[in-house]
């Protein structure tokens, strides 16, 4: 179904057309349209074509105004101002739209213009740890973003970059070597036996690898022969990996999140790329030998006494670090997986070092006008306090004792409003209420900016949280179902009461919303759009009765208009990976 034109859209381009038969001259001029308190819409184009054209704004305004005229889309039009437009649409024009909008599945939400490939790399925890709150914002601020372009037509594809390779795993192997009956098989274990067995496995071999120097030698012979592909510590280190991914799936499976195994390719996988990496930099003369190391310089990036800060690329002992197994992803993400995007979503602590990456693949060829990186650097999770988010003993939060506690807080909520839930549905709602509120508080923040976490505030019945987002969707649930037999119908020809306006536009915002935040990658842009339609909703509610409506014609207006709010909390939050349930 082609797509529904949002009134916003339909006004714009009436206007357009006004300003190119009124002022011939001035060409294809934008009308510069927004959304104003003073009247449903403010056109402000005049001014700066006034000035173009050494005309009185004013006088020009007049003269589109006559053109514009009044009808079934316009209500009003007025000069304001130095020469704004105040325009009034029509209340049959709302509903004719919103009916419009009812009627198509995307509802309204328009697929993007230019679709590509992106590789969305997010949701990055490391083997054999456990996941902390660090890895909270890169898992669903990652998970939103998928949503959001799959939705507009974008194909994605995932990568769970997670850390799997390194010098820690010759101490973890050798151990294991030494000690063969530590560690369970996977297939034996649910996801917390895996993270105690890994926790333990992992001190028991940091004791030895710190109090033992032959261990500590032995360890590191044990690395060569991982980064050469021996045959058994290479069966180890699976063992350690798909430990892991049991342990992982349980904390994903919490987080309401799908994560499918074929996209969890790790540092290892690039292993193999990663001297082609480094010879191909070195051969074309992107990266240089420096004091032994192969090195990338910038000439705007500079350390301490203004001495350039290079990209590791080879070590002078010959390793690979963090560079070279990302240089290599790129050129695997840009040639095999054909990707016109590549999307990180890291923490913006490494933003240097994904800047020096982006750079250095570009110089390389790999990146271009045709394949772009965009690194989408998020904040820190803070306490109350506004520091960092710790235990009170000072250790980093687990993220499950977070998800778990989080659903806790969640249960004492819906408990207390529940009327006529079972204990096993107050259970269920409180997982969807939990989760969705430690998402919903990560969302609602712009990515970049830090935010506190506060599950006291993230799980209030009041403000801007997620709860009071669902407790909206399924209050509308609730009058639907009491209005039986009588469905939800347009009337255009009804008369809308100031509270039903201001719904129906906002409502009809939705498709340019989603839009809008999709191609910014900003999911805190849906996220405010969806508090201000719950608001709205309130507004709609206290103001206008639903059911006792003055005739039949009103009631079945009234319920179309609270339907087509509820598809679009339900749709927005879905896009947002939160859950709506029917009763609360």
């Amino acid at each position: 179904m082609a797509s529904v034109p949002s009134l916003a859209a339909t006004v714009n381009q009436r206007v357009a057309d006004a300003l190119s038969a009124a002022l011939p001259e001035a060409g294809a001029a934008d009308p510069l349209l927004r959304r104003s308190d003073r009247a449903d819409f403010q056109a402000n184009g005049l001014l700066a074509l006034a000035k173009k054209l050494g005309g009185n704004p004013r006088e020009l305004a007049g003269k589109v105004v006559e053109t514009l005229g009044t009808d079934d889309l316009l209500a009003d039009v007025e000069v304001s101002g130095p020469g704004f437009l105040n325009i009034t649409v029509a209340d049959r024009a709302i509903l004719t739209t919103l009916a419009a909008r009812a009627a198509d599945d995307r509802l309204g939400v328009p697929q993007a213009a230019t679709t590509g490939t992106t590789v969305i790399d997010y949701a990055q925890p490391n083997v054999a740890k456990e996941m902390h709150v660090g890895h909270l914002r890169s898992a669903v601020i990652g998970d939103a973003l998928r949503n959001m372009l799959d939705f507009t037509g974008e194909k994605t594809i995932g990568r769970h970059h997670i850390g799997d390779w390194g010098t820690q795993f010759g101490m973890l192997i050798q151990y294991l070597i030494e000690n063969p009956d530590q560690l369970a098989p996977a297939t034996d274990v649910d996801g917390e036996q895996a993270m105690s067995n890994l926790n333990r496995v992992y001190k028991a071999s940091r004791a030895v690898f710190d109090a033992d120097e032959e261990f500590k030698e032995r360890a590191r012979k044990r690395v060569v022969a991982l980064q050469s592909g021996d045959t058994e510590t290479l069966d180890l280190w699976q063992r350690f990996v798909d430990e892991s991914k049991v342990y992982f799936y349980s904390v994903f499976e919490k987080l309401d999140m799908e994560i499918r195994d074929e996209e969890i390719v790790g540092e290892s996988a690039y292993n193999d790329m990663m001297a082609e990496t480094a010879r191909m930099l070195e051969e074309s003369g992107v990266a240089v030998r420096s004091e032994g190391a192969l090195v990338v310089f910038f000439d705007d990036i500079k350390g301490k006494d203004d001495k350039p800060v290079p990209l590791i690329v080879q070590k002078a002992d010959g390793g690979f670090g963090y560079a070279a197994s990302d240089l290599s992803a790129i050129r695997n993400r840009v040639f095999d997986l054909a990707a016109t995007t590549l999307l990180y979503v890291v923490d913006v602590r490494q933003s240097l070092h994904f800047r020096m990456v982006f750079e250095t693949a570009r110089r390389a060829g790999w990146l271009n006008d045709q394949v772009k990186a965009h690194n989408m650097g998020y904040g820190t999770v803070l306490g109350a306090d506004g520091k960092p988010f710790k235990t009170r003993e000072g250790e980093t939060v687990r993220l499950e004792d977070l998800l778990d506690e989080a659903v806790q807080r969640a249960a004492e909520v819906v408990r207390e409003k529940a009327q006529d839930l079972t204990e096993d549905e107050i259970q269920e709602r409180a997982a969807q209420v939990g989760i969705g509120a430690v998402k919903y508080a990560d969302l609602s923040t712009s990515p970049s900016r830090d935010y506190k976490f506060d599950l006291d505030q993230m799980v209030s019945l009041n403000g801007d949280t997620s709860v009071y987002l669902q407790y909206a969707y399924a209050r509308i649930q609730s009058i639907l179902r009491k209005a039986g037999e009588t469905g939800p119908v347009a009337h255009p020809e009804l008369e809308l009461a100031p509270a039903e306006r201001a719904l129906g536009l906002h409502v009809d915002a939705f498709g340019g919303t989603v839009a809008e935040a999709a191609a910014e990658y900003a999911p805190h842009k849906l996220a405010a759009y969806l508090y201000q339609l719950a608001s709205l909703y309130t507004t709609f509610y206290d103001q206008c009765p639903v059911l006792k409506a003055d005739t039949p014609q009103q009631v079945e207006n009234r319920l179309f208009l609270c339907d087509l709010t509820a598809r679009t909390l339900h749709k927005g939050m879905a896009l947002l990976g939160i859950r709506t349930p029917e009763r609360l």
